[in-house]
């Protein structure tokens, strides 16, 4: 696609997003999953946690279900210990992701592994089309060393965690039941980016520190810019700035949701709930 000519998407709102508490008392921000943006299909949640504070967060998330969608685990600073009721444990460092499919069921812990120091990350949620939302619970782990770096003119750099960018970058994260493309993008003060997205996608730029301009509108840093229209996005960096930007095609399903089950109806929520307390997980 000619950058010059694409037709860029504009802002469609901005959403600040809201403090609050999960897990064992762990305290983040929920970007979207509130009354101001409840969902953007096919995307059903972020939370952005980062503090230095141990009281913050060493309670941790412990064990706990999800059934019908994926969760995205993407760490920048710290360890979370993860472990499920099927054997799978592991460790996230800094810079690491996992793309957890939880499928038709699973219970799992997320445990911060430091008593003190700064520990910082996201999770997304992404849904799951109808016909694998009972799908087998699988994971995808990748390391720091594994994500690939970009390096575009004037120090920008991509990192590319799932999809594939406008100059051939493609994430480790593969085989997705819904296609999502997820980058984090660090943009020096004066520099622009300009990328490609499919016209059906969603996409939002969520900014982790700094200050941008998308189509002349200022996004503050903290906040979260639900883009719309055109073929692509077009981002000017006005301060030393990283970000998200994160796009995936709608599934148009109906939502059916409850705590941590996401399925298509009331009924088949009743039996998530039934299949949990009756230890089928």
């Amino acid at each position: 696609m000619n950058m010059a000519s694409m037709k860029a998407r504009e802002i469609k709102r901005l959403v600040q997003g809201q403090e609050t508490a999960d897990g064992a008392g762990v305290r983040l921000t929920r970007v979207i999953g509130t009354q101001q943006l409840l969902q953007l299909d096919p995307f059903l949640l972020l939370d952005d946690f980062r503090s230095d504070n141990p009281d913050d967060y060493i309670g941790g998330f412990p064990p706990h279900p999800h059934r019908g969608f994926e969760t995205v685990t993407y760490l920048l600073a710290g360890k979370l210990q993860h472990r499920d009721n099927a054997g799978h444990a592991g460790v996230l460092q800094a810079g690491g992701v996992q793309w957890m499919t939880a499928g038709r069921g699973v219970v799992h812990s997320e445990m911060p592994m430091q008593e003190n120091g700064l520990l910082a990350g996201f999770q997304l949620w992404v849904n799951l089309p109808a016909a694998k939302k009972l799908s087998q619970p699988r994971y995808q782990e990748f390391d720091a060393d594994s994500i690939p770096q970009e390096q575009r003119g004037d120090g920008v750099v991509v990192r590319v965690v799932a999809g594939e960018t406008s100059q051939g970058t493609r994430g480790p994260v593969s085989d997705l039941a819904t296609p999502v493309s997820y980058f984090d993008i660090s943009l020096p003060a004066g520099t622009h980016l300009s990328e490609p997205l499919p016209e059906s996608y969603s996409a939002f730029v969520y900014l982790v520190e700094g200050e941008l301009s998308i189509g002349g509108e200022s996004v503050p840093a903290l906040a979260l810019a639900q883009l719309e229209g055109g073929e692509g996005v077009q981002i000017e960096a006005r301060a030393d700035s990283r970000l998200l930007l994160v796009a995936g095609e709608p599934l148009n399903e109906p939502i059916a949701r409850r705590g941590p089950f996401v399925m298509n109806s009331e009924t088949e929520l009743r039996q998530a709930f039934d299949d949990y307390q009756a230890g089928r997980f």
